[in-house]
């Protein structure tokens, strides 16, 4: 029976994927900051749920250290912990900055770092990084989100490369709108004062996400569908879109010169 450690299982992607894969029989430790919260998880009898903190590698490493004993080996990581700034880049604060990346890339590095040794000991592993098509196109008003997840997509392309002799392949998912809370708990809207600066453009951008949210918006428990795809496919593949919404964006800005496709997105954000 394989074992696979999440990040960020508490709630969305995570926790849909968590059940998802304990559901096909996989082992799943299932890691989130307050364990303490969750009631759903620690009901199956193949999750084990505890506490881990990106920005803390102690506990990175702990739990690491509890699912090898309680499962004996872990196959695959999922490094799914990840939230977004919005909001207009002047006004974000240097703390603002600094945590979106301790959270989305540093975060990320912590745990491929503390999972690698027990990886090439068993000279097997599969690192699954969940991105986003913001990490190949951006929207307005996500710069800090999209300079993580493209900070991310550079990293693991490159890592990549480090780990194929000690066979360990990495594995990059790009969703595009997911039916999660991501608008809720996990997007942080800048706050400022925006009269004669940014207030209008803000509503306008805000306005059209939600609406592509609500149209296009893939289901969590389809997406954990893709991860546990993914999680089996033995091939090379590095990069997986996700979702209709993720496979139409990327597709068009394949077929597009830079130029076009930014006068494309700048127009569905017109005013």
């Amino acid at each position: 029976m394989k074992t696979i450690l999440i990040t960020g299982s508490s709630s969305g992607i995570g926790k849909a994927t968590a059940k998802y894969f304990a559901e096909k029989g996989w082992n799943v430790i299932a890691t989130m900051r307050n364990p303490e919260k969750e009631k759903e998880l620690t009901q199956e009898e193949n999750v084990l749920v505890t506490k881990l903190d990106v920005t803390i590698p102690e506990t990175i490493h702990h739990a690491i250290a509890q699912g090898i004993s309680e499962f004996s080996s872990i196959d695959v990581v999922l490094n799914n912990a990840g939230y977004a700034v919005f909001g207009p880049f002047e006004f974000s604060t240097e703390e603002q900055i600094y945590h979106q990346f301790q959270v989305n890339v540093f975060g990320v590095m912590n745990t491929i770092k503390a999972i690698l040794p027990h990886f090439k000991q068993n000279r097997n592993g599969l690192i699954i990084n969940v991105s986003s098509i913001a990490g190949q196109i951006s929207f307005p008003l996500l710069s800090l989100y999209h300079a993580t997840k493209w900070s991310l997509e550079g990293f693991a392309e490159s890592l990549q490369y480090e780990l194929s002799q000690h066979n360990i392949k990495i594995k990059m998912i790009e969703p595009g709108n997911v039916d999660t809370d991501f608008t809720g708990r996990s997007l942080v809207t800048l706050q400022h004062d925006y009269k004669n600066d940014y207030q209008e453009y803000q509503e306008i951008v805000l306005s059209k996400q939600l609406e592509s949210f609500e149209n296009y918006a893939s289901k969590a428990d389809d997406i954990a569908d893709g991860i546990y795809r993914v999680a089996n496919d033995t091939s090379d593949q590095f990069r997986y879109a996700l979702g209709d919404d993720a496979q139409f964006m990327l597709e068009k800005r394949k077929s597009k010169q830079d130029i076009e496709f930014i006068d494309f997105i700048r127009k569905q954000f017109a005013y």
